[in-house]
Formats: structure tokens, C-alpha cells, sequence
């Protein structure tokens, strides 16, 4: 017998280089979890016969062809000028190198501009210095060296965010000699509305110069900013019941992808190239449920068919089980439940906790019985919450009874030395026998149990962050209750969900709704959406504007403290 510490040290080995979506590594994972899910018997369910629900996804950005950056004297061409230059024509007079003096970022806008320059600080709220004109129709210039030596660089995102909300044309990050260059490879934010470059060298220095002198000079940037995309997979197998043919089934449900080298979402910041193994996030979930499908495997069929998925795109917002939801491989209208196993590797003193029993009247009751049935039965803590930052949230906001498995934080979290020695294999059994027996609780029977859905379940000691439209700002931050949909890339702020009784609750904000508007703020997207929240205080009413099946609607949300209950 395998056991799951085995499905541990296969997915958590270095080679794999972290599992990070749509790379080689996660592609050898998805692979191993459907040649399990083979040797088990199941069937497949995914894309034309295979185990696979495939995708595209961005993983990065590339610069297209014909970037071209100049300065310019003002008086030789009028400062509202736009020009698009030719690929086959050479640069404008005093053109600068592509990746040796300039570069843009990844999220920078594809555009032309010609604008005048205007030095700004990324300390003021309007981003201009506070005796100069505003920085509408100019080209942004901003130091982007940390302000001082316990501060961090200048968020390039943020800048060039607030910058179009302020009218700017673009933006200039000058950077030091020995400053890197800002990863495009890596790069999977939305474009912006402006152009937002890196300037070092030679260049950093002329432009410094130009904007010193009484009369600034013109900056010509000709940006093309394109997506890299690539392929993601959710692995999805059935184990068939008893029942009708391709009825809603029960789904239990792992995320394989983990962090790969580090970067966005590591807690070890020095880490970048460091492999991030996630021996328990989460390596020890697609163990687990490999190991549930291979007990009930082996057992006579249940009632209903039991949907066995493997997501990827977790770590990056929820991606695989956004996609299953809005494209399902089975009837999602009477799906009977959704079972989350995430960081259930590290079992101590007996405990797991168990969140979403809010989200069904019986599951409480169902997990004791089943608890009782297992030959070592777990401590088991209950919390009410059916949102989380995992993969059942996609399903609860569908109105899908939910729960999600979880031997709670610990030091190494989201760190490379989440790897497998520290993996509590005996915890992971446990867990595997009590998920086994929950499964049977609810099929077992000649009827399937009618799990009775509770609407607006909510944890009121839920931790604030912003995966539930929270925003820390000043030592305290606000709440508005949304759940975002992290899955969307442009064209506004998705929302999954919102929270029972939270202020987007009270204001008439629903699941579906795209958030376009905040306040003052344009929102392209969930950072957009973070970067308005920062500049509000509990107590102040917003105007948010939605679309929603089409139709563009207002409403006035009073945000409350993030800390509130």
C-alpha cells in the first residue's frame, strides 16, 4: 500500500520545482494524480475522455514588437502630439536601449504617447510634488528607490494606478545603477490604462536632467505589453454510484499547485529561486484525497457518484475551482456537497479543524457519527465559515453545501521549509479514514442525505485580509464583505460573494456584481480594488458601481472597521 506519505515525497520533491501553475512541475504532478486516479479504476470525466479540464491561464508578460522610448525637446514638436513609429523605422532622435536603459513593467499599458514630463512623489496623495500643477496629460516621473533606508522601493503598480486615476499619460520609475529590472516573465497582472516604465542608466539620468530645467522636457514612449499563456489542468475522475447516470454528484476536492521558486505569495522574502516544496500546502490535501478514492474504490458503490478533482491555480486565486464552477464537468445544480482537503499534513495533539458546518443544517450531526466510526477519532473543531481562501469558496458562492478540511497554520507556511519530513503521516490516515466515513455517512444509505443549505454562513472571528475585501491601512484598515472573484483578469473587480450581514451585504451588492468604481477610483481589477479601499476610514460612505447582467447600478456602501465582528 502506498499510503499518503507516499503521494507526499512524490509531489513534494525538489524536482518538481514547486508545482507552480502551468509549469513543468505542476504538468508531472497533474500527470501522477491521474495515473493514480487510472491504476484506482475511476473514470475519466475531463476533456474529451481524458482526466483533464484544460485551460489557458497567464503566467507572464513579454514585450511585443516596435518599444520605442525618447526624449524630446518641446519645442521642436507640439506637446500634444501623438505619433505611432514603424517597427522598420529607426527610433525617434535620442532613442534609448530596450532592456539596457528602459523597460516596461508587465502591467504597463500597450500605447503611444507623447507627453510633457512632470517630477511627482509617490509620498502624495496626488502623487505631484506639493508646489507643482497637477500631473494630468504629463508623463510621470517617480524616484524609485526606497525613500529611505527602512522603506520599501516604490510599488510601481500602485503608482501607475493612481496616476491614470489622476489623468496622468504615463509613468517614469527612475531606478539606481545597481537596482534590478523589473520580471516580466512573472508578471500576470492586468495592463493598467497607462504606460508605466523602468528608467536607469544613461536614460534615468537625462531624464533627472530634463526635469530640472525650467522648462521640462517631452518624453515618446511606444509600449506593447503582450500576455504569455499557457496551459493549466484540473485533474477529475468519478468514482460511479449506484444512481442515475450523470447526476450531480458529491465532490472532494484538493489544490496541487504550490508557490514553484517563491516570489508573489512566499513569506521568505529572500527566497526568490528557492524551490517551495508545499509538502502540506498542498501535497498532503491530493494525498489525502488519493487516498480516500483508492478506500471507496475498493467498497461496494455508493448512492451517488463521488467527483474526485485535483485544481491548480489556488495559490493564484482560486483559478481551478473558479473554472470548474463556471464550465462543470458534471451538473452543478444538485451538487450534494463540496469536500476541501487543504493543509492537512500536520495533525497535533489530535486536533482538526472543520470550516463551513455553517453552510448545511446536518453536518455537524454527519461529522460527530462520522468522527465515531473511525478507528482513532479526531478532536474536531467547528467553524460556521463557508468562505475561506480555498477552493470551496467556489462552491459555496453557488449555493453548494460545503466544508473544508484544516490542520491549521504553522511557521513553515508558504516558506520552502514546508517539505516533507515534517509531514505528521499517522494525522494524515486519520484524516483520510474520517473524510472515507463522511462520505459514507452521506451516501451510503439507499437515499442520499438532504443536506439542508444555510444562506450567509459567517465566522464572526474570521481573520481579516484581503481575500474578503479587506484593506489594512494606518494600523487598522475597513470592511466592505465582498468576496472577490480572483479568477477575473480585467474589466473590473469580480465578486463572488459577499458576507452575511456586511456592509456590501446591507448596500444590495450580490455574487456576480463586477465592480468597476469605487468611489473616485476606476477598478480594473482586484488590485485596483485594494489600492481605493487604502484610502478610506470606517464610517465613510462610498459610492460602488457595479455591472450586473449588463446593466451599470450604484449603491452607497458604509464601510465598517476590518476588525469588527
Amino acid at each position: 500500500m502506498e499510503g499518503p506519505l507516499a503521494h507526499v515525497r512524490y509531489l513534494a520533491d525538489d524536482r518538481l520545482e514547486g508545482r507552480a501553475v502551468a509549469t513543468r512541475g505542476e504538468r508531472c504532478a497533474g500527470d501522477y494524480i491521474a495515473a493514480r486516479f487510472r491504476a484506482l479504476g475511476l473514470d475519466p470525466v475531463g476533456d474529451q475522455g481524458s482526466f483533464f479540464q484544460t485551460w489557458n491561464v497567464r503566467t507572464g508578460s513579454g514585450v511585443g514588437p516596435g518599444a520605442r522610448f525618447a526624449l524630446e525637446d518641446p519645442r521642436a514638436r507640439p506637446r500634444d502630439a501623438v505619433e505611432v513609429v514603424p517597427d522598420e523605422e529607426e527610433p525617434a532622435s535620442g532613442g534609448y536601449a530596450l532592456g539596457e536603459e528602459w523597460i516596461p513593467y508587465g502591467f504597463s499599458a500597450s500605447a503611444t504617447v507623447r507627453a510633457a514630463l512632470i517630477v511627482g512623489s509617490a509620498e502624495s496623495p496626488s502623487l505631484a510634488l506639493p508646489d507643482s500643477e497637477s500631473v494630468a496629460g504629463k508623463a510621470l516621473v517617480i524616484e524609485g528607490a526606497a525613500p529611505h533606508p527602512h522603506a520599501p522601493p516604490v510599488d510601481a503598480h500602485r503608482i501607475g494606478s493612481r496616476a491614470a486615476d489622476l489623468g496622468a499619460t504615463a509613468v517614469l520609475v527612475l531606478l539606481g545603477d545597481g537596482d534590478p529590472w523589473p520580471s516580466l516573465k512573472d508578471e500576470r497582472r492586468a495592463p493598467l490604462r497607462v504606460p508605466v516604465v523602468a528608467v536607469r542608466g544613461r536614460a534615468a539620468e537625462d531624464v533627472r536632467r530634463w526635469v530640472s530645467r525650467p522648462s521640462s522636457g517631452v518624453a515618446f514612449l511606444s509600449v506593447g505589453v503582450v500576455p504569455v499563456r499557457r496551459e493549466a489542468r484540473n485533474v477529475a475522475a468519478v468514482l460511479p454510484g449506484s444512481g442515475p447516470l450523470g447526476s450531480p454528484p458529491l465532490v472532494v476536492g484538493a489544490h496541487y499547485d504550490h508557490l514553484g521558486l517563491g516570489g508573489e505569495g512566499s513569506l521568505s522574502p529572500d527566497a526568490v529561486g528557492v524551490v517551495h516544496n508545499g509538502a502540506d500546502d498542498n501535497a498532503s490535501g491530493v494525498a489525502v484525497l488519493l487516498e480516500v478514492a483508492r478506500e471507496l474504490a475498493g467498497e461496494p458503490p455508493l448512492a451517488r457518484d463521488v467527483l474526485f478533482i485535483a485544481f491548480t491555480g489556488e495559490e493564484r486565486g482560486l483559478w481551478g475551482s473558479a473554472k470548474y464552477v463556471a464550465s462543470p464537468l458534471r451538473p452543478l445544480e444538485g451538487t450534494v456537497a463540496m469536500l476541501n482537503l487543504d493543509m492537512v499534513g500536520r495533525v497535533r495533539d489530535d486536533l482538526l479543524t472543520v470550516l463551513g458546518v455553517g453552510t448545511a443544517e446536518e453536518w455537524t450531526g454527519l461529522l460527530e457519527g462520522a468522527n465515531e466510526r473511525t478507528a482513532s477519532p479526531l478532536d474536531l473543531r467547528f467553524v460556521s465559515d463557508g468562505f475561506g481562501a480555498s477552493d470551496h469558496s467556489s462552491f459555496y458562492a453557488r449555493g453548494i453545501p460545503v466544508l473544508h478540511f484544516f490542520s491549521n497554520t504553522h511557521p513553515e507556511y508558504h516558506r520552502p521549509e514546508d517539505d516533507w519530513h515534517r509531514i505528521n503521516a499517522d494525522g494524515m490516515e486519520r484524516v483520510t479514514d474520517l473524510v472515507a466515513a463522511l462520505v459514507r455517512e452521506i451516501l451510503s444509505g439507499p437515499d442520499v442525505v438532504a443536506l439542508t443549505p444555510v444562506e450567509g454562513a459567517r465566522n464572526p472571528s474570521r481573520m481579516p485580509g484581503p481575500r474578503d475585501g479587506t484593506a489594512a491601512r494606518g494600523g487598522f484598515g475597513v470592511r466592505v464583505g465582498t468576496i472577490p472573484d480572483y479568477s477575473r483578469e480585467s474589466g473590473g473587480m469580480g465578486i463572488t460573494g459577499v458576507r452575511d450581514g456586511s456592509p456590501a451585504d446591507r448596500a444590495g451588492l450580490r455574487g456576480g456584481d463586477v465592480i468597476i468604481r469605487f468611489g473616485s477610483h476606476e477598478v480594473d481589477d482586484v488590485y485596483g480594488y485594494m489600492y481605493a479601499l487604502q484610502g478610506f476610514e470606517p464610517g465613510d460612505e462610498v459610492e460602488v458601481v457595479v455591472l450586473r447582467d449588463g446593466k451599470r447600478l450604484k449603491f452607497a456602501v458604509v464601510l465598517e472597521a476590518a476588525n469588527r465582528d
